[in-house]
C-alpha cells in the first residue's frame, strides 16, 4: 500500500521533505501552500548564504545537519545548474577584546569539520577583503552563496516528477486526526493522509493549534531589515564580512553579504515584529497572539536593552552605517539604500529562552517542525533526511 503523506508549507524545508519522502519511501506526497508561489516567506527573504558550520556547538543537531547539508546542497546545485559560488566568509574582530571569542570560533569550526578555516591577523584579513579592517579574523573560504528560492522551485519540480503535487493557494483551515488517517481541509477540499508533516515556518503555531498540538515553545517573529550598497560601493566587498557573534543570541549581527546577482546587503537587525508576516513596520495584526505567549514577555524582560538598540537601528540609517563602518570604514551614508527585508520564525520557550537548535515533535500521525532556524536553508536536504527518519512508517 502506498503511503499518502501531506506536507504543510512550500518553503525549502517542506519541499525537501516532500522530495525525500517520495524518493526514499515511494510515498504519494501532497504539499499544501497558502501562497500563490513557493518560497514566499523565509526561503525567499533570506541572505542567500550557504553556511559552512562555523558557529554551531559541536555535536548539536545544527552542526551535524549543516555540514551534511552543505555537501548535499552543493551537489544538488551542480546537478541542476543552480547558482553556487564559494565567495568565502570573514568573521572579523574589531577590538582586542573580541580576540578570545574569535579564537573559540575557529576552534569550534575545526571541531565541526569545516574545511580550510584560517585565523588571520589585521594584514591577513586585508588580503582577503582589501577594504575591511579589524584586529583579526577567521576565514572560511568555502562558505558560499546561492539562490534558495531557485533551489525551492527546482525541488517543487522534483516533487512533481516523482508523482507528487504542490498545491498553491491551499491554506489549511482544519485538521482532524482519526484512527486511520489525518483529514485536512484546504481551499474548500478535504484530503485524507496517512501522515501529516508540518513545515509551516511563521505559520507553525496556527497549524499546530488546528491539529490540537499547542506545545511548550511558540514562534515569535523577528523582522530583519536590510540596506543595499549602491553603485561603486558594491566593489568594497568581495564576499561575506561578519562580526564576531554575541554568544547570547542566535542572531549574527549586522553583516555585509554579497548576493548571486552582485548586490551587497548590509544587515539585518532583529526587531520584534507585530505580525507573523510583518515585513513592514506598519504591519500590526497579531499583537495579541504574539504578546499573549508568556515566553515573549519574559524574553523581552531578559533582553530589553538589546531590543531598544535594535529598534534604534530600525529607525536610524546611521546606526546601520556605524555598524557597517566598523568593518568597511570607506562606506558613507550615500552608499546605503533601503531594500526588502525578511521575517525570521524564532522559537521561544515558555520561560523566555530563545530556542537555538532544530526541534521536531512527533505525535501520532502528525510530525511538527517546531523550530527550523538558520542554517535551515543550508541544511534543508539533510533536515529532510532527518525528518523522514522520524516519520512513522505505515503499518503493513
Amino acid at each position: 500500500m502506498t503511503e499518502k503523506i501531506g506536507i504543510v508549507g512550500a518553503g525549502i524545508v517542506g519541499l525537501a521533505v516532500a522530495r525525500e519522502l517520495a524518493m526514499q519511501r515511494g510515498a504519494e506526497v501532497t504539499v499544501l501552500e497558502k501562497e500563490s508561489r513557493v518560497a514566499a516567506h523565509q526561503t525567499g527573504h533570506n541572505s542567500g548564504v550557504v553556511h559552512a558550520g562555523i558557529y554551531y556547538p559541536p555535536g548539536s543537531l545544527k552542526a551535524r545537519l549543516c555540514r551534511e547539508g552543505v555537501a548535499l546542497l552543493k551537489d544538488y546545485c551542480a546537478r541542476h545548474a543552480l547558482p553556487y559560488e564559494e565567495v568565502g566568509k570573514l568573521v572579523v574582530a574589531s577590538t582586542r577584546a573580541e580576540r578570545p571569542l574569535l579564537k573559540a570560533l575557529a576552534e569550534r569550526a575545526r571541531a565541526n569539520g569545516v574545511p580550510g578555516v584560517a585565523e588571520l591577523d589585521a594584514l591577513g584579513l586585508r588580503e582577503i577583503e582589501p577594504h575591511a579592517v579589524g584586529v583579526g579574523a577567521v576565514h572560511s573560504p568555502h562558505t558560499a552563496i546561492t539562490d534558495f528560492a531557485a533551489v525551492a522551485r527546482r525541488l517543487a519540480l522534483d516533487v512533481a516528477e516523482l508523482g507528487g503535487s504542490v498545491r498553491l493557494e491551499h491554506q489549511v483551515r482544519a485538521i482532524r486526526e482519526t484512527a486511520s488517517s489525518v483529514e485536512v481541509v484546504a481551499a474548500g477540499r478535504r484530503f485524507a493522509f496517512d501522515r501529516l508533516v508540518v513545515c509551516a515556518g511563521l505559520g507553525t503555531d496556527g497549524v499546530a493549534a488546528l491539529a490540537g498540538r499547542r506545545g511548550d515553545i511558540r514562534i515569535v517573529p523577528f523582522r530583519g531589515e536590510y540596506y543595499e550598497l549602491a553603485g561603486d560601493a558594491r566593489d568594497l566587498v568581495r564576499g561575506l564580512i561578519y562580526p564576531v557573534p554575541d554568544p547570547r543570541y542566535p542572531f549574527l549581527g549586522v553583516h555585509l553579504t554579497r548576493h548571486i546577482g552582485g548586490e551587497v546587503l548590509v544587515g539585518p537587525n532583529a526587531v520584534l515584529a507585530l505580525a507573523y508576516e510583518g515585513y513592514r513596520r506598519r504591519d500590526v495584526r497579531d499583537v495579541r497572539r504574539i504578546m499573549g505567549w508568556p515566553g515573549t514577555v519574559r524574553m523581552a524582560g531578559h533582553h530589553w536593552r538589546t531590543g531598544l538598540k535594535e529598534i534604534y537601528g530600525s529607525l536610524a540609517r546611521r546606526a546601520f552605517l556605524k555598524a557597517a563602518r566598523r568593518y568597511v570604514p570607506e562606506l558613507t551614508a550615500e552608499d546605503l539604500r533601503r531594500t526588502e527585508g525578511g521575517v525570521r520564525a524564532q522559537a521561544v520557550a515558555r520561560d523566555g529562552r530563545l530556542v537555538d537548535d532544530f526541534a521536531v515533535d512527533v505525535d501520532g500521525r502528525v510530525v511538527l517542525v517546531r523550530n527550523a532556524p538558520s542554517p535551515a536553508a543550508t541544511s534543508s536536504l539533510a533536515i529532510a533526511r532527518h525528518i523522514v527518519a522520524l516519520v512513522p512508517a505505515l503499518a503493513r
